[in-house]
């Protein structure tokens, strides 16, 4: 019977002429899942025989990602800021840039307590239930117009052991128009909204293309549809001194900075990512 290491060494050689990225890394976390076990684990198993159930399910994972389905779909789950979080088509998957955007929101916030904070577009819920995980007494409303999305993102929230979330079906521009005429102003607003135009959709990768949900990625427009939605409404959903922090794509910011400046917003400042490219933007309300 074919070892660990055999399957691993053919399988990430396999991946890589197919033009699958990391195929190493691929083939290891595929196994690992198969095998139940930590991805370190596999170095103490490299001889252990593979039953044919084993590689079955294996040789299945395989064949999916050769047709370039994301890796995180085939598994079912990503990591994302100490939470555990299944995946699946009906939202976007993810990104590690996004974490660090959950970390600036948490890091800046951390010293204050029962804040209120509005995140829109929430897909999976990981921005959502990461804060609502990080921040003391908060209590955060999520928004997003699947509701697929949203059953989702309420079984993360469930599975994490997170309840102070309240899920909201709705479309945005309805949701902001409703709550602006509420006295029911929030501290923080958050959202990693679709921002990628139409013509940089038609040139994605073939896993986002194929197998991401358009609606999570592209505005179909110029990639500005939402962020101008947001812009234009949150100061009169937000306390003064209440920040906003969007997450944009490259090239966005000085625009986006215009946008927020005329909105008055202050303090507006613009963030790196992981890959140096502007990311993150983040402006304090002030009356």
């Amino acid at each position: 019977m074919a070892t660990v290491l055999e399957i691993l060494d053919v399988s990430s050689k396999f991946l890589d002429e197919k033009g699958i990225e990391s195929p190493r890394l691929n083939a290891d976390l595929m196994m690992a899942h198969v095998l139940n076990c930590r991805r370190l684990d596999l170095y103490l198993m490299f001889d252990r025989p593979l039953k044919e159930e084993e590689l079955e399910s294996y040789r299945n994972f395989v064949r999916r990602r050769i047709k370039f389905e994301p890796l995180q779909y085939i598994l079912g789950y990503v990591e994302f800021f100490n939470l555990k979080l299944k995946v699946n088509p009906s939202a976007l998957i993810p990104r590690p840039e996004t974490e660090l955007f959950v970390e600036i929101v948490v890091n800046e916030n951390k010293n204050k307590e029962n804040l209120r904070v509005l995140d829109l577009g929430t897909g999976s819920g990981n921005i959502s239930i990461a804060l609502a995980a990080n921040l003391p007494g908060v209590k955060v409303t999520s928004v997003d117009i699947s509701n697929d999305s949203l059953e989702l993102a309420r079984e993360n929230a469930h599975s994490n052991g997170v309840e102070n979330i309240e899920f909201i079906n709705a479309d945005m521009n309805d949701f902001l128009r409703k709550i602006a005429t509420e006295d029911n102003p929030f501290d923080i607003i958050v959202s990693n909204p679709p921002y990628v135009s139409q013509a940089d959709y038609d040139m994605v990768q073939e896993e986002v293309a194929q197998f991401e949900p358009p609606f999570a990625v592209t505005d179909f427009a110029d990639g500005y549809s939402f962020h101008t939605t947001i812009i234009s409404s949150a100061g009169s959903i937000l306390k003064n001194d209440g920040k906003l922090y969007l997450e944009m794509a490259k090239g966005q910011e000085e625009q986006l900075r215009s946008m927020m400046k005329n909105s008055g917003f202050q303090n507006i400042e613009v963030i790196k990512d992981y890959n140096r490219i502007f990311r993150f933007i983040k402006g304090i309300k002030k009356v």
